[in-house]
């Protein structure tokens, strides 16, 4: 059984949490995150001390495995409603650059054409410089997902590293061929 699981998650004050059916939505300071998190072998209750993922039967292996990811992502919600989330991607290249425009991010990558990516809603982006990006949201999955669409615009070539990565985000490059 996940060790996570027989912990409540605390619920700080400035966030509210509220349980329909089986939908677990989160409102804080820095956003609101809507899950609809649901299994007949799963209960999340309420506590004094927080929010408890429970099941109905211990034995069940697959049950326990799924409340210790039930348990998990109940966390990341807090936390993104309580401060937030952020990623930054870099732009490494000559004439690789990002401009934002409203929602609307153009991406030179070294292509003929502009990349043009619209950010969803509920993510946050900023271009501090025009070779980095930065991205917030409260939503962690969305945010995850938002950067690595972008990243895959040009992910990093193993030879030069050119390519848009992670801030922080070490590429191991290749040696080139010999003569």
């Amino acid at each position: 059984m996940s060790r996570f699981i027989k912990n409540a998650i605390p619920i700080p004050p400035g966030v509210e949490v509220s349980l329909e059916g089986g939908t677990v939505t989160a409102k804080g300071p820095a956003g609101e995150v809507r899950r609809k998190l649901q299994d007949a072998r799963l209960n999340i209750v309420r506590e004094e001390a927080g929010l408890k993922v429970q099941l109905q039967n211990p034995n069940d292996a697959q049950a326990a495995a799924l409340a210790g990811t039930f348990w998990r992502v109940l966390s990341g919600m807090v936390v993104g409603c309580e401060k937030g989330f952020e990623k930054a991607l870099e732009l490494v290249g000559i004439g690789y650059r990002a401009q934002l425009a409203g929602d609307v991010l153009t991406l030179s990558l070294g292509f003929s054409h502009p990349v043009r990516y619209s950010v969803p809603a509920g993510v946050q982006a900023v271009s501090p410089t025009s070779t980095e990006i930065v991205l917030r949201s409260a939503d962690k999955s969305l945010l995850g997902q938002t950067a690595a669409e972008i990243r895959a615009c040009r992910p990093p070539e193993p030879y030069k590293g050119k390519g848009v990565r992670y801030r922080g985000e070490r590429i191991v490059l290749r040696e080139t061929k010999k003569k």
